[in-house]
């Protein structure tokens, strides 16, 4: 289905994955865990530069949140629940949820969403997976967990096929993979040539040029007559971080393709659709649902 002419525009979802540039997994390997404490910190200027553009277009956003960050940086926090945005998880330490096991991860959302409530005063009842790395063959268990953990949805599929993450099976929109587990909000995908094509942002939107990526996201809330979801993490809008030479060639390029242009670009998003947050936009705000309702 489509809008109506002069209907109001369909309200996308506006994310930040809330990490430092020595964080991502394009480094993992290359950047030892033990080292990240010795780097000069640069997310708590870049998220306050994202804070901003954000006052300027009048959106508000869902933060998915490092608890190593909000452990470091709680005013940063603080600031960010202050500005009307919703307040989310992206685990403790950034640790692929494939690899932590079942235990492990529940470990690592509790921690989060304990030290993220603590620090804002406000509830936290979204996630994100690192590396969307949550799917139903490596991890069946892990949207039950979220449940039994008190979160209410996660935003940690991207149903496209990747060499990193991926779920290509998956459903494009809101569902619930397990009874007794959370809504599963998926990243958004354009289908086309018989495959889905990513239209969510992160790497995508810095590579491809802005007239393809914004008719793609319009024919999501035309077209189709849904919402999207847009993510993208501080260190994007930061292209004086440093460089890691002992990266491999295409994981660097990945990391740093587009970083001169991105800010620029965000800004004309943030003026070519209307967005809101996560948990506004899909009807998720509130009390989870009690397990197994």
């Amino acid at each position: 289905m489509s809008n109506p002419p002069g209907s109001t525009p369909v309200q996308n979802a506006m994310s930040v994955d809330v990490e430092d540039w020595f964080q991502v997994q394009a480094f993992d390997g290359v950047i030892p865990r033990a080292s990240w404490d010795g780097f000069a910190p640069r997310v708590e200027a870049n998220t306050d530069r994202i804070l901003a553009a954000f006052d300027r277009a009048g959106v508000r956003a869902t933060f998915f949140t490092l608890g190593w960050v909000a452990e470091r940086q709680p005013a940063l926090v603080r600031r960010i629940a202050a500005a009307g945005h919703e307040l989310a998880s992206h685990g403790w330490g950034h640790d692929l949820v494939n690899r932590l096991g079942e235990n492990g991860f529940r470990q690592d959302i509790r921690r989060a969403k304990r030290l993220l409530e603590d620090v804002a005063g406000v509830p936290v009842v979204g996630y994100r997976a690192p590396t969307f790395s949550i799917g139903p063959v490596s991890t069946p268990w892990a949207h039950r967990v979220l449940a039994e953990e008190g979160y209410t949805y996660s935003s940690s599929v991207f149903p496209i096929r990747h060499d990193l993450y991926g779920a290509p099976d998956a459903p494009r929109v809101p569902h619930r993979p397990d009874r007794d587990g959370v809504t599963e909000v998926p990243m958004t995908t354009v289908r086309a040539m018989g495959r889905n094509l990513p239209c969510s942002g992160g790497g995508w939107f810095r590579l491809v040029p802005y007239p393809l990526f914004r008719a793609g996201l319009r024919r999501v809330n035309k077209a189709e007559g849904r919402p999207g979801v847009f993510y993208f993490h501080p260190w994007e809008v930061d292209p004086d971080q440093p460089d890691v030479p002992s990266a491999r060639r295409l994981s660097r390029f990945r990391h740093r393709v587009g970083l001169g242009v991105m800010e620029a670009r965000l800004n004309q998003l943030l003026r070519d659709f209307s967005w809101g947050r996560m948990d506004e936009v899909f009807g998720l705000a509130g009390l989870p649902e009690p397990v197994g309702a």
